[in-house]
């Protein structure tokens, strides 16, 4: 491949980008990341006042926005969210499986709902929305596929049992998907935060002392990430920059698994 320039690796004009979770803090700032970079957003999530406001924001950075609300636990929905996004723009470029939930409960609390709820989400959700998305991404010549994981793929944590078996579930999907879809020149990767601070965190960790601080104790950075900090490495997996690399999960966690010898 020539560019012109190192900028153009990581350009993301002309593309367009189904972001699901999209309203969310993560996803979010993903989506503003792709946005800054050229690329059209069709914004998923499940609350229409929280899409109207996140469409504000991108299209406030001159993005070309399309807010699907869906919800991507039941299949029907994916097919149909993939639809409405290829029916909006004309064309699926990227795909960003980023809706999540999580209910923290030690194991012998869990109740089948529970695990209905977390798995539906992240597993079902991120297999049929790829399923329905791929195709489109087949027939145009290629495509880019990112699954957001987390570090409890890597490490066991009280309380998160069956979101840590999710996210170890998309760990598996993305090399499963990156065999089969290379011949068809699509990338999948996955992008796997560390200790973020997030709504769906702050309360369960980071406003509690004590688990804030063993968390804290073992990031040799000593402090928690912020969902903009995981742009950078969104921008090489959405873009040309990363096109020789696939099936790979990747963390941007502060150092925590460089220290894993401390757990």
């Amino acid at each position: 491949m020539n560019y012109t320039n190192q900028t153009d690796l990581f350009s993301l004009k002309d593309k367009v980008a189904l972001v699901s979770g999209g309203s969310g803090d993560i996803g979010l700032a993903l989506a503003r990341a792709m946005a800054k970079a050229g690329a059209g957003i069709a914004l998923n999530g499940t609350s229409q006042a929280k899409l109207e406001k996140a469409g504000r924001e991108l299209e406030a950075l001159g993005a070309t926005v399309a807010l699907l609300k869906a919800d991507i636990s039941k299949t029907p929905e994916c097919t149909r969210l993939a639809s409405e996004a290829l029916a909006a723009f004309g064309h699926i470029d990227i795909l960003v499986n980023c809706a999540g939930i999580n209910r923290r409960k030690p194991i012998l609390d869990v109740t089948e709902d529970d695990y209905n709820a977390i798995m539906d989400v992240h597993v079902r959700g991120s297999y049929f929305l790829s399923q329905a998305v791929a195709p489109m991404m087949i027939r145009q010549g290629g495509g880019k596929i990112i699954h957001i994981g987390s570090l409890n793929i890597k490490i066991g944590l009280s309380d998160i049992s069956v979101y840590g078996m999710a996210k170890a579930g998309l760990d598996q999907l993305t090399r499963v998907q990156a065999v089969e879809w290379a011949q068809h020149n699509i990338q999948v990767n996955c992008l796997s935060p560390g200790f973020i601070e997030t709504d769906l965190t702050r309360v369960g960790l980071w406003q509690n002392e004590k688990r804030s601080k063993w968390i804290l104790d073992r990031t040799p950075m000593k402090r928690p990430g912020t969902a903009d900090e995981m742009a950078g490495v969104m921008l090489l997996l959405a873009s040309n920059a990363s096109s020789f690399l696939t099936g790979q999960t990747i963390y941007v966690d502060g150092g925590v698994l460089a220290g894993s010898a401390w757990w």
